[in-house]
């Protein structure tokens, strides 16, 4: 039990401070900065926008889209319908601006098919990927372009935050992502991110390569296939969307879940990610990716092997009543709104979640035959 514990005290530490602490380290001893060309041409964009059912937010994405600080002559937006029940189509198309292309698909097939027709469509140098739902800010194309003017860097994310983020869970998802961006930026300032927002980011279009249909993850898959080019991908925190965070773990579960499962899906469809010869990410993959989804098992036998040396040594009932003491702490949190606002409570409520949201990703990748239809 001792060498258990100890083990999967390692494994959890690594994963959530080891982890960031390598990518910190790496970008103070060997930074490698982006080096910008003020001087080059801006390129053609396009941006690609697939939606399912986004008639309520459509409208004012475009609108947002067409209002980005960018001259109008080089942009263009391709919208790909995913089957839409709604006038999402009809409202676009009712934007009456030229630089708004509608592709409409009949059947219901996945973000990533119409990520492919999309991409296929599109003229421009840059593709500027982004969702519905998030506000994108007027200068965050221009921000990610200027990464793409080395020669060097083939695609480059941007930064999600959230608007009004409250006490309780959203809080906590909002400290969460602040960690996440944390860590991409230390990575990006040390070579490359593993993975990108799908609400913001940018690449180059001659490095886009078909995308499997039933990928989940492609804000994930594209940033490793630009990276297995030989190209970077970096991040820019001068890059904003704006989203709102989840205001309930019930909320935030649906989307944290499959995303989780997505990177198990991820390994299935492209096995090369975990071979080091072929990834040349492959220490940042695992030890952002796959290590936070053996994190909760690791918590769990770490907690079994605690009660079971409690009686023991007083270390480990001290470890034994600390992880019952956190529990309880997280199932009283809700119903006590100002003990939910202190930042190391919503902090350990976001800790528990995440990690009970990436055990449960296991069970939905195995029965997630639907699991790309978002």
């Amino acid at each position: 039990m001792i060498p258990l514990f100890w083990a999967c005290a390692a494994l959890v530490a690594f994963t959530y401070a080891g982890y960031p602490l390598c990518m910190w380290l790496r970008a103070r001893v060997a930074p490698r900065p982006v080096a910008v060309d003020a001087t080059r041409p801006l390129p053609t964009v396009s941006a690609v926008m697939p939606v399912h059912d986004g008639a309520a937010m459509v409208a004012a994405k475009l609108a947002n889209l067409l209002a980005l600080e960018y001259p109008a002559d080089r942009l263009e937006i391709v919208l790909a319908c995913d089957g839409c029940s709604d006038a999402t189509a009809a409202i676009a198309r009712g934007v009456g601006d030229a630089r708004v292309r509608v592709l409409e698909f009949d059947r219901r097939r996945g973000k990533a098919s119409c990520l492919n027709d999309a991409v296929a469509a599109a003229t421009g140098e840059v593709l500027l990927m982004v969702d519905v739902r998030q506000r994108l800010e007027p200068g965050a194309l221009r921000a990610l372009v200027e990464h793409l003017s080395d020669p060097g860097v083939g695609a480059v994310g941007g930064q999600l935050r959230f608007e009004d983020p409250d006490t309780g869970f959203a809080a906590g998802v909002d400290a969460y992502w602040r960690y996440e961006s944390a860590i991409r930026l230390a990575e990006a300032r040390s070579g490359s991110v593993v993975g990108l927002s799908g609400a913001l980011y940018a690449m180059r279009r001659s490095l886009f390569r078909p995308l499997p249909a039933a990928t989940v993850l492609d804000d994930v898959l594209v940033p490793m296939q630009v990276a297995a080019s030989g190209a970077r991908v970096t991040w820019q925190p001068r890059a904003v969307a704006w989203d709102r965070a989840s205001r309930s773990a019930a909320g935030e579960r649906v989307r944290k879940v499959r995303t989780l499962a997505g990177n198990l899906q991820l390994v299935q469809l492209a096995p090369w990610l975990l071979d080091p010869r072929r990834n040349p990410l492959w220490f940042r993959f695992v030890g952002h990716k796959m290590l936070r989804l053996a994190a909760p098992w690791a918590l769990l036998l770490l907690g079994l092997a605690a009660m079971a040396l409690a009686p023991r040594h007083g270390f480990y009932l001290a470890c034994a009543l600390a992880a019952l003491a956190g529990l309880a702490l997280v199932a009283a949190a809700p119903r006590l709104p100002r003990l939910a606002g202190l930042a190391p409570v919503r902090l350990l409520v976001a800790f528990v979640h995440m990690n009970l949201f990436a055990a449960q990703a296991a069970l939905a990748f195995v029965r997630g035959r639907r699991l790309h239809l978002w």
